[in-house]
């Protein structure tokens, strides 16, 4: 997993290279591959159930502060790769490397 604390400006740079933006808002948190490295396909979906309400509360570290922050997130990509398949229903029963990606809903609670 790795944290990313990204910062909203308003502008860029003008022709002469120099910064001429400023900071809008709070910066914005993201907790990028929350990686499960081997889930049965129950589990997984029942995780990947919790996603259809789309925003979660999330209580991650706040690396800026060192103290733990309470957010409103929403999932971004989730993949896993199939790792065993059930014969019955080919249908997968296990999965390697299940991953998913929370972003920042821009409201702290």
């Amino acid at each position: 997993m790795e944290f990313i604390v990204a910062t909203t400006v308003s502008d860029g740079k003008n022709a002469n290279g120099e910064f001429v933006g400023q900071k809008v808002g709070r910066d914005q948190y993201k907790a990028d591959a929350l990686i499960w490295h081997r889930l049965s396909a129950e589990v997984w979906a029942e995780m990947l159930q919790e996603f259809e309400r789309f925003v979660v509360i999330a209580r991650i570290p706040d690396m800026v502060h060192n103290s733990w922050l309470t957010i409103r997130m929403y999932p971004g990509n989730r993949s896993a790769t199939p790792a065993e398949i059930n014969p019955i229903t080919g249908l997968p029963s296990m999965y390697h490397n299940c991953k998913v990606n929370l972003v920042d809903c821009g409201v702290i609670e």
